[in-house]
């Protein structure tokens, strides 16, 4: 499980003549780190940022919006041709140039690569998982991001069991991803949440996907974000946590 922040990144609309009355600016933050969020956000958002913050919170960099795979973001413009319905089956004819609205248009509230002729040549229109604000005079933008693990809520038994196999990783660099779980304990392994192989499979995945841990050719080992992350969390403990970790 991963920690989520939308972050402020541009307004759509005449903040000029339509100012945001939360008071918002670019750059404002707000994080889900598993239990609560930090930070103060206008209530108008809530309801289409909690989606996607619990997606991002289960996923992480995994998820991806499904409008990403909409192959018509690379396709033109098009005007009615009853003509073409011989061709397409609808009646387009293709609008062959991009076309540039005046500000403030509802065009603008798209992703700024769509609809391009030539179109944009690499697939990466909707990569980016955004929120609008419903007031379309302002329409706030904000991007959302899993940027770290989840280590409050319920997530904290497993964020400890995911630090105690960076530690046994680096204290075995190139370790086999397959074998980590033999560096635990029968003890070790019963303590809740009970290790076996598919849940150790599923931790290191998180891991590597926030960047603490890389896997090649089956390997696993340790990288400097995860080692950092690590002395983090040992610096977090008491005396006696440490001894019941064994780290």
């Amino acid at each position: 499980m991963f920690k989520v922040k939308a972050t402020v990144v541009g307004f759509l609309g005449d903040t000029k003549r339509y100012p945001c009355h939360f008071g918002h600016k670019v750059g404002d933050e707000v994080i889900w780190d598993g239990e609560k969020f930090v930070g103060r956000l206008c209530g108008s958002v809530w309801p289409a940022l909690i989606p996607k913050v619990n997606a991002l919170w289960s996923a992480g960099p995994r998820y991806i919006d499904p409008a990403y795979y909409y192959p018509f973001w690379y396709a033109s413009l098009s005007v009615d041709d009853p003509s073409m319905k011989k061709y397409d089956g609808l009646g387009f004819k293709s609008v062959l140039k991009t076309i540039v609205e005046p500000p403030y248009h509802l065009a603008h509230l798209q992703p700024p690569e769509a609809f391009r002729w030539p179109p944009h040549p690499e697939k990466t229109i909707a990569k980016d998982i955004t929120v609008i604000c419903p007031d379309t005079r302002s329409s706030m933008v904000m991007k959302l991001e899993a940027f770290d693990l989840a280590d409050k809520g319920y997530d904290v038994p497993y964020f400890r069991r995911q630090m105690v196999i960076l530690d046994k990783v680096s204290k075995k660099p190139g370790i086999a991803a397959d074998k980590i779980l033999s560096e635990f304990s029968k003890k070790e392994i019963e303590i809740y949440p009970p290790l076996s192989q598919i849940l150790i499979q599923c931790l290191v995945e998180e891991l590597e996907l926030i960047g603490f841990l890389k896997i090649q050719k089956g390997k696993a080992s340790i990288t400097k974000k995860g080692q950092k992350k690590l002395g983090e969390f040992k610096a977090s403990l008491s005396a006696a946590e440490k001894k019941a970790l064994g780290i």
